[in-house]
């Protein structure tokens, strides 16, 4: 019994010893006695147990750490995806920035068609390049900028309408708005001792616009800017000189730019509203009597003695002005009961007679002192006018004119 249960003990020993230490005992140590099938086989199948869970636990751990292929690729394409897309929006979103760099601001000219650009007064050059730029008269404000900052003259566009073509290049749009003769403009001109129907018969024809419009609107004082002395007439304020008025303009607006002009020159000589229509009359007078602008301060001054003293004016002009007639008045003219006859009627006529320019104005506002009384043209094909103090001298001036007239026929 003893010695069973020792060789089961050293058995038992043996066996682990089989399992942890492989390697062979040498002859001082006695062999283990051989395993049952039974027992081996259990040995092999908890082996390859043990070797199945390495594995596996060794696969979970390279799972975590690297991804399968597959997912790696699908990872890939989504990627591309993304970047592909990206491209397509940032290509419709930096197309037209980058099609500005290489579009050229300008176009090639010469330009078609026909446009009508108006250049305001004050107009700067880029409030100019924007107006073209909306008409489609040039491409871009920045070629025309360009092309003004390279041109010393482009500071002397004047205000006015321009006739353009389309699709211009910006020079050449710029060459055409320097040139001043380029404006579409009515132009006229009015000299001095007009009467107001000569003027509207002028303004017609120089606008095209119907003479009884310009009668109608100066029938509105109003809206025409007069002075309230000049009660309601237009006559004498519509100031002789060179107009040019937009294509467009009404008569209502020519007249009231007409009329602005008299009342500025009456304002920068100090003369108030309510006694512009004595200066405005008195100018009229001037300007139909005197021949030369060295006469018109005398002649002036000759109106003012003869009102001091209570005599009649006597001028041949207020009685034409009645008539709308111009040169020696007839018999029946002079017997005229109309106020307007100075020939017949103390004072100065009830309005202005023509319309008188600046340098009447001037004489009218401040005559020069004298004791002139009367005065004649002797010569009327130079406007040789004498002045004389007294009936006596007088008479011989008007002698000299009838030698004039009895030599030449009254004819230059």
């Amino acid at each position: 019994m003893k010695d069973h249960l020792e060789s089961s003990i050293f058995g038992d020993h043996d066996d682990h010893a089989d399992v942890h230490d492989p390697v062979g005992h040498d002859a001082a140590h006695p062999a283990a006695p051989p395993a049952s099938r039974r027992e081996l086989r259990e040995a092999e199948l908890a082996a390859k147990r043990s070797r199945g869970r390495r594995r596996s636990a060794g696969g979970a751990r390279e799972g975590r750490g690297k991804p399968p292929w597959w997912r790696r690729l699908i990872v890939i394409v989504l990627a591309l995806a993304v970047i592909g897309g990206g491209v397509v929006v940032a290509y419709h979103a930096l197309r037209p920035v980058v099609e500005g760099f290489l579009e050229s601001n300008d176009y090639p000219g010469p330009g078609d068609g026909s446009v009508r650009v108006t250049v305001e007064q004050g107009a700067g050059g880029s409030a100019i390049a924007r107006e073209l730029v909306d008409a489609d008269v040039i491409k871009s404000t920045k070629a025309f900028v360009e092309a003004a900052n390279a041109d010393s003259k482009s500071g002397g566009i004047q205000p006015g309408v321009y006739e353009m073509k389309k699709q211009m290049r910006a020079a050449d749009a710029l060459a055409l708005l320097v040139n001043p003769k380029n404006r579409i403009v009515t132009r006229v001109t009015i000299p001095e001792g007009l009467w107001a129907t000569e003027i509207y018969a002028k303004l017609s024809k120089a606008s095209g616009i119907p003479v009884a419009q310009y009668v109608a609107a100066a029938k509105d004082a109003e809206a025409l800017g007069l002075p309230s002395s000049a009660r309601g007439n237009v006559e004498g304020y519509l100031f002789p000189a060179s107009y040019e008025f937009a294509p467009d303009s009404s008569a209502a607006a020519q007249l009231k730019q007409m009329v602005g002009e008299s009342v500025k020159r009456l304002d920068a000589l100090g003369i108030p509203p309510e006694k512009m229509e004595r200066v405005v009359i008195l100018a009229s007078l001037v300007e139909g009597e005197a021949s030369t602008e060295a006469d018109r301060g005398k002649v002036a001054r000759v109106i003012e003695n003869r009102l001091a003293s209570n005599t009649s004016i006597g001028f041949d002009s207020t009685v034409n002005y009645i008539f709308k007639k111009r040169g020696v008045p007839t018999q029946d003219m002079l017997d005229s009961d109309s106020p307007y006859n100075t020939r017949r009627f103390k004072g100065l006529p009830p309005g202005p007679i023509a319309n008188p320019g600046e340098s009447a104005i001037q004489a009218a506002a401040a005559p020069p002192a004298g004791d002139w009384f009367y005065f004649v043209t002797v010569n009327l094909c130079t406007g040789e006018t004498k002045f004389a103090v007294t009936a006596a001298d007088h008479a011989k001036n008007v002698a000299a004119f009838n030698a004039w007239r009895a030599s030449t026929g009254g004819k230059c």
